[in-house]
C-alpha cells in the first residue's frame, strides 16, 4: 500500500474498486465455504455472531418475519444466511458477478432474496420499500469516502422504528501495520478526505489473485462513524468492541472459534471490530 494517502474522485475510485470485487468473486465461491450452506440448518458464523448481538434490539429477540436490506453483500452467503432465519431480505451490491453468484445460490438452496445491483450511496433510489432492518457486516464502508451520504441512505431505507445494525472492521486496527513483528500504527487513524491506495494480487481469503489488483479505500474514526449516524437523524443505541475477525487481518494472528484474534498477550491491546445498534425515531 501506499503510505502516502492521495485525493481520488469518487467515479474513478469506485470503479477501479468494483473491477477488483469482479475479480474476487470466483476466488470467494472457492474460499468461503459455500458448501457449508448445503446443511439447511447452517448459518454463517460471521450472521449467527450478529444475530445473537441484534436479539435485544428485534422484535422476539429474531428477524423472523422482518423486512431486511442487506447493504454491500458481496455473493451473498450471508443475505441468504439472514433468509434461512426468517427475515424477508434484499441483498444489494455494486458487483453485477457477485449478485449473479448470489443469486445462484439462494435458487439452489432454495430462498428467495431480492437482489440489486446499486452503489450504496445511492441505495434508496434503487430499492423499493421501507426496512425493518437494515444490516451491513463487515469489511465495509472502508470502500466508502461519504460516510453522512451513506447514513443518510440507512436512514431513508429504514421504516420509523426501524433498526440499523453494523458491525465491521474497528479503524484502531486499520491503522495498524498488518506485516510489522509487533504492534504498530503504519496508517491513518483520522479521514483527511484522502483514500489509501493499495495494490495487492490477493485478498483476504484464499491462495487466487486478482487481474485488477489496486484498490481505494478511506480511514474512518469511530467519532465520525457514530456521528454521521446521529447526524442521519438515528438514535445510536449501542457500541460494543471486539477482539476476533471472520478473516486474517495479520499473518500473526491465530485460530480462535469462529475467526482469527491477536496472540492472547497483544489481546486486549487493540480492538479488532466495532458494532453499532441503531434506530430509526418514530414518527
Amino acid at each position: 500500500m501506499s503510505d502516502s494517502p492521495i485525493a481520488v474522485d469518487w467515479e474513478t475510485a469506485r470503479a477501479t474498486n468494483r473491477d477488483n470485487w469482479e475479480d474476487r468473486v470466483p476466488l470467494h465461491e472457492e474460499a468461503y465455504g459455500i458448501g457449508a450452506l448445503d446443511d439447511p440448518g447452517y448459518l454463517t458464523p460471521v450472521v449467527r455472531a450478529d444475530l445473537e448481538a441484534l436479539a435485544p434490539y428485534v422484535p422476539d429477540g429474531t428477524v423472523a418475519g422482518l423486512d431486511v436490506c442487506h447493504l454491500q453483500c458481496h455473493i451473498g452467503t450471508d443475505t441468504v444466511s439472514l433468509a434461512r432465519a426468517g427475515a424477508r431480505v434484499t441483498g444489494l451490491d455494486f458487483s453485477p458477478s457477485a449478485l449473479a453468484s448470489a443469486a445462484g445460490l439462494a435458487e439452489k438452496l432454495g430462498q428467495e432474496v431480492a437482489w440489486v445491483e446499486a452503489d450504496v450511496l445511492q441505495a434508496r433510489a434503487a430499492v423499493s420499500g421501507d426496512f425493518d432492518l437494515v444490516y451491513t457486516s463487515i469489511g465495509t464502508i472502508t470502500w466508502l469516502p461519504d460516510l453522512a451520504q451513506w447514513a443518510s441512505q440507512v436512514a431513508e431505507l429504514l421504516k420509523p422504528g426501524g433498526t440499523f445494525y453494523i458491525r465491521d472492521g474497528h479503524p484502531a486496527l486499520y491503522a495498524v501495520d498488518e506485516d510489522a513483528e509487533g504492534l504498530q500504527l503504519r496508517y491513518p487513524y483520522f479521514n483527511r478526505g484522502e483514500a489509501q491506495v493499495w495494490d495487492e494480487e490477493s485478498t483476504y481469503v484464499g491462495d487466487g489473485k486478482v487481474a485488477h489488483s489496486r484498490t481505494y479505500q478511506w480511514a474512518h474514526p469511530l467519532s465520525d462513524i457514530l456521528n454521521s449516524l446521529i447526524g442521519a437523524g438515528l438514535q445510536v443505541l449501542r457500541l460494543d468492541e471486539g477482539t476476533t475477525l471472520p478473516w486474517k487481518f495479520s499473518p500473526r494472528m491465530v485460530d480462535v472459534p469462529d475467526g482469527y484474534a491477536w496472540p492472547e498477550a497483544e489481546r486486549d491491546l487493540v480492538p479488532c471490530t466495532y458494532t453499532v445498534v441503531a434506530r430509526k425515531p418514530q414518527a
